[in-house]
């Protein structure tokens, strides 16, 4: 796609997600002017509950994320220590009936169950984060939502789990990873479109403006530039 063949033209742009090797491959590419979204992954979960949540559903979505790679990191803020212990028992449990908990297990070594003073501690932690995947798993979380500044994908809700993003729920799933969505959204048909501007200066246009680009261009010391307005200025004093 990048070079093209004898009979394909090459493409313009390549978006979409991948493993390691796919995203070294977008980035070494991106080198011959093919554009790409972002160079993406590991992938990323975080999770933000209080004292209602279910603790086996947030041990299911920790580890759902976990088991995609072993650099994978989930992470679960918290204002309940009490949630933790539970989310603990229950991550131990359902590992043992998973088919790739190895993987899973060096994915938990990255990862984090941390106990912070208040939701709205939670949320901060979760902006600077700006995670890949964002679970909201809170008695108000519609509130809470209106705090986000950065996420990739965000699932509200109990029964709002990572993986109907992935499989059914419609949303996009080529998503900023590692930090990036604090500059990037996922990709969307909004990725392939491209911008043209248009401007056009009547004569009353450039005086009006005119005097303000010349003295621009002049602090650049930018000559030619300043010049193609003057005499333009002269030309309209004796039209």
């Amino acid at each position: 796609m990048a070079y093209g063949t004898e009979t394909i033209s090459k493409v313009y742009k390549i978006y979409g997600p991948g493993n390691q090797y796919v995203t070294k491959a977008k980035e070494l590419v991106q080198q011959e002017g093919v554009s790409i979204d972002m160079a993406a992954g590991p992938s990323e979960v975080l999770i933000i509950a209080d004292e209602t949540a279910n603790p086996e559903f947030i041990a299911a979505d920790l580890l759902s994320q976990a088991e995609h790679g072993s650099d994978s990191q989930v992470i679960l803020l918290t204002n309940s220590k009490k949630l933790i212990e539970l989310v603990e028992k229950e991550t131990e449990k359902q590992l043992k009936e998973i088919p790739r908990k190895e993987i899973a297990l060096k994915a938990l070594d990255n990862s984090m169950l941390i106990l912070l003073d208040s939701l709205n501690d939670c949320m901060n932690f979760s902006n600077q984060y700006a995670p890949e995947h964002l679970i909201i798993n809170t008695s108000d979380y519609g509130f809470l939502s209106d705090g986000i500044t950065n996420a990739g994908s965000v699932f509200l809700g109990k029964y709002s789990c990572e993986s109907a993003g992935d499989y059914a729920s419609g949303t996009n799933h080529t998503l900023p990873t590692n930090g990036n969505a604090r500059s990037f959204s996922g990709v969307s048909t909004e990725s392939f479109t491209k911008k043209i501007s248009f401007q056009e200066l009547s004569g009353n246009g450039i005086k009006n403006i005119g005097t303000s680009i010349e003295l621009m261009a002049e602090a650049e010391n930018l000559f030619a530039h300043k010049n193609a307005v003057t005499v333009r200025l002269k030309y309209l004093e004796n039209v």
